[in-house]
């Protein structure tokens, strides 16, 4: 018993060591985190602010034609990622905000990732998305809901949906667990702040 316990805590205390050597990626992003603080507010007021921006893990999932993608694929770029399933009930309201907030602010520097998780039957997410009339995003997938895991094993995930706003390094800036009417000027002004305009 007791060599396991050495054993558990030598890869505990070598991850931790990983973890924090990696995260020297995200003290820019310090500034970044502090400038969001005043603007989580109003429409996003329930979102939280990272007090430490960490690097997210690797996060893998989908993209329409199937291929894989990972969430290191927009380094550079500030993104919102967010985790959606056609069973939950606030996602259906929440999404046509996030392809709004798309259309305002996405581009070369920003995007909207929305990863679905449904386990069960892959048609009906593309199926969910046009009945609620949502075609300014793009689709991508997570069949096996590992990313949710993923995000759940460090705090980052509790239910559906989730959204956290990434900096170009990958290092997390915000999360939000629920919903957010990210088209209204609330959520525009917090994530342009997060673009630094």
């Amino acid at each position: 018993m007791i060599v396991v316990l050495a054993i558990a805590g030598a890869v505990y205390g070598i991850t931790g060591l990983k973890r924090n050597a990696g995260d020297a990626a995200c003290r820019p992003a310090m500034a970044t985190a502090a400038r969001l603080a005043p603007l989580a507010h109003g429409e996003v007021a329930a979102v939280q602010v990272a007090e430490e921006p960490r690097l997210l893990p690797v996060l893998a999932f989908t993209d329409a034609a199937g291929a894989k993608r990972m969430l290191a694929d927009w380094r550079g770029r500030t993104v919102l990622v967010n985790l959606w399933a056609t069973w939950c009930v606030p996602c259906r309201k929440e999404m046509p905000a996030l392809q709004a907030l798309q259309r305002t602010l996405g581009g070369k520097d920003f995007e909207v990732v929305a990863i679905n998780i449904d386990t069960r039957d892959t048609d009906k997410p593309r199926a969910w998305l046009k009945d609620v009339g949502v075609d300014g995003l793009a689709y991508y997938a997570d069949p096996s809901a590992k990313v949710f895991q993923d995000l759940k094993l460090i705090g980052k995930a509790f239910g559906m949906p989730t959204s956290l706003i990434v900096d170009p390094s990958g290092c997390e800036l915000a999360t939000l667990a629920g919903p957010a009417e990210w088209g209204s000027e609330d959520a525009i002004k917090l994530v342009s702040a997060a673009l630094g305009h």
